[in-house]
């Protein structure tokens, strides 16, 4: 009897494993089946983009919608541009895909740009089309989502616009074509010099292209975009400018703004965790006004007059002072501060020390002990000595 129920129970087992055996080499599932359908509508959909073929992109979703977006692309030098299908949930003949879009812009990306998007689709004789593409729960929107894009090219520089003037554009490119070649000249040639500059038609459209609410960048003219600590492999960083907080600027200001914003990109892969924000925002300001002539009191203003009320900061800058939301005012004074310090280095220690400054910090890769070891490996310093040797250039400069 025991035999016997030892056999029943190795007969069961036999019958539960081949029925395993079955589900695992039987055909795929619905779920399984409609991804590769999708994924193949999207392959189309994203050759067709790079064909230039309008009927092609057309046939991946609704007409109308898509003559539109294929029209918004057209002039976007695009040298690669592809779909990534991560999850698919069907119901019925409708679905919803959460998909990474892929892209590279030509002779500016080393690696694809990722955006996640959520599509819908709907399936009719078979077939899948896109009917909405959206961004992917607070990423930000492509600027082609924004209307047509116009394309104006310099010597070291892209810019993609959209609802701005082919002239307005070129002078963003001759801005840029300055800044590039100053930037190298304080930073060194180790990057990859040209820039790419994006401009929306507004400052919601800036907003859009952050996943931001607009009112955290109202005074802000341009930001940059990029991988921190990036290699040599990640995307073009992108310039993104505020029209609205740009346009009230003066020629000067314009300029320093994009070199400003320039410096950012080539300091890129040695700006990481570690880097203070006194450090990266004050050192893209010296490059920024590097050359320009201008006095400590013409460019620290709000600074000056902190100093000549008898408020001299007890300490440099903390990376919350430079919260874009916060009062403006403070803002101002946190660049300022930052500023001064860079160019108290630059001044006391040297161009080339504040250059390797920058780079030690950065390549502690970890915030603690950073700064503290960079000023004394490079500078030869403490915390302490350097803080009191900048709150005595402050007085010096500003008082």
């Amino acid at each position: 009897m025991a035999g016997r129920r030892r056999a029943s129970r190795a007969g069961l087992s036999l019958v539960l494993l081949l029925a395993v055996l079955v589900g695992c080499s039987g055909g795929p599932s619905s779920d399984t089946a409609s991804s590769a359908a999708v994924q193949r509508v999207l392959d189309r959909r994203a050759t067709a983009v790079l064909d230039g073929d309008v009927s092609a992109y057309r046939a991946t979703g609704d007409p109308s919608a898509a003559s539109d977006e294929f029209a918004n692309l057209r002039e976007v030098p695009l040298a690669a541009w592809s779909y990534h299908l991560d999850r698919l949930s069907v119901s019925g003949d409708r679905a919803t895909a959460r998909v990474q879009l892929r892209y590279r812009i030509e002779g500016y990306d080393t690696a694809p740009v990722t955006a996640g998007r959520t599509l819908g689709l709907t399936r009719a004789a078979g077939t899948w089309r896109v009917d909405t593409d959206d961004p992917t729960g607070s990423s930000g929107r492509q600027l082609w989502e924004q209307g047509a894009v116009t394309v104006a090219r310099g010597e070291h520089s892209l810019v993609l616009g959209v609802g701005q003037s082919g002239e307005r554009l070129r002078s963003f490119a001759a801005l840029a074509d300055h800044a590039v070649p100053a930037v190298s000249r304080a930073w060194g040639p180790d990057w990859a010099g040209h820039v790419v500059v994006l401009v929306p038609k507004s400052l919601d459209g800036m907003a859009g292209l952050l996943g931001a609410p607009a009112a955290g960048y109202r005074g802000i003219a341009a930001v940059t975009t990029g991988e921190v600590g990036g290699s040599a492999k990640a995307p073009a960083d992108r310039i993104i400018v505020n029209p609205d907080a740009y346009g009230v600027l003066g020629d000067f200001g314009k300029q320093v703004v994009l070199t400003h914003e320039s410096t950012h990109v080539a300091t890129r892969a040695h700006t990481t965790a570690a880097t203070p924000l006194w450090l990266s925002e004050g050192y893209a300001d010296w490059v920024g006004y590097r050359g320009s002539g201008r006095a400590p009191g013409q460019v620290a203003s709000e600074l000056r007059r902190a100093v000549a009320d008898g408020h001299l900061p007890a300490a440099l800058p903390d990376d919350k002072d430079f919260g874009f939301t916060g009062d403006a005012t403070a803002l101002a004074q946190a660049y300022e501060g930052g500023w001064m310090a860079c160019r108290l280095i630059a001044g006391h220690w040297g161009e080339d020390r504040l250059n390797a400054f920058y780079r030690a910090v950065g390549d502690h890769r970890k915030r603690p002990g950073a700064v503290e070891d960079a000023l004394r490996d490079v500078l030869h310093t403490t915390p302490e000595r350097f803080t009191e040797q900048w709150r005595d250039y402050l007085r010096e400069q500003l008082g």
